[in-house]
């Protein structure tokens, strides 16, 4: 016959062994899904175009005399294209300029589509931008042309999680 000390000790053991083998055997929870990239091309470069297009009215909104208003431009950049930013929106500030007038977008075109990474083209309208250091003097070169053809990358994979990750001018016929 077994002592009390002993049932004890082994209803105990008993209990840990049931409920480690119910533990063992309970459901895993259900892992949440990863994105898996864009359902087609087309989703693809519309969500990029919106994202595009919401960083040219970020941009328009800023106000170089107060750095709060660079956080949606910011919101919307990765990588070197949030470095430059930064870098850029931060001088301008520092050196007391002024923007005034607003960038438009002549056209947008998709051009590559991967899962995670899209390139567009864009016709950028800078006609209407004059950018003056703090003395009043315009820092626009002369020779500047109204529209820039411009390949931008941008990285993610949804419409929820896509940021420009880097804009640069090109030879491009989109503009024409």
């Amino acid at each position: 016959m077994m002592s009390p000390l002993a049932r004890t000790l082994a209803s105990t053991l008993a209990a840990f062994a049931v409920v480690g083998a119910l533990v063992g055997c309970a459901r895993s929870p259900e892992p949440t899904p990863t994105p898996t990239g864009f359902a087609s091309e087309a989703e693809a470069f519309e969500a990029a175009e919106a994202t595009y297009r919401a960083y040219v009215d970020a941009l328009n909104e800023v106000d170089l005399s107060d750095p709060e208003t660079f956080e949606p431009v910011f919101a919307l950049t990765t990588g070197d294209s949030l470095a430059n930013e930064k870098t850029t929106l931060t001088r301008m500030h520092a050196d007391g300029w002024e923007v005034s007038g607003a960038t438009t977008i002549s056209e947008i075109r998709g051009s590559s589509w991967s899962a995670d990474i899209i390139e567009i083209q864009v016709c950028s309208n800078v006609s209407a931008v004059d950018v003056r250091d703090s003395s009043g003097n315009s820092v626009v070169p002369t020779n500047r042309p109204d529209e820039y053809s411009l390949s931008v990358i941008l990285e993610g994979t949804s419409s929820e999680n896509l940021l420009i990750a880097s804009s640069d001018t090109e030879a491009s016929e989109i503009c024409d």
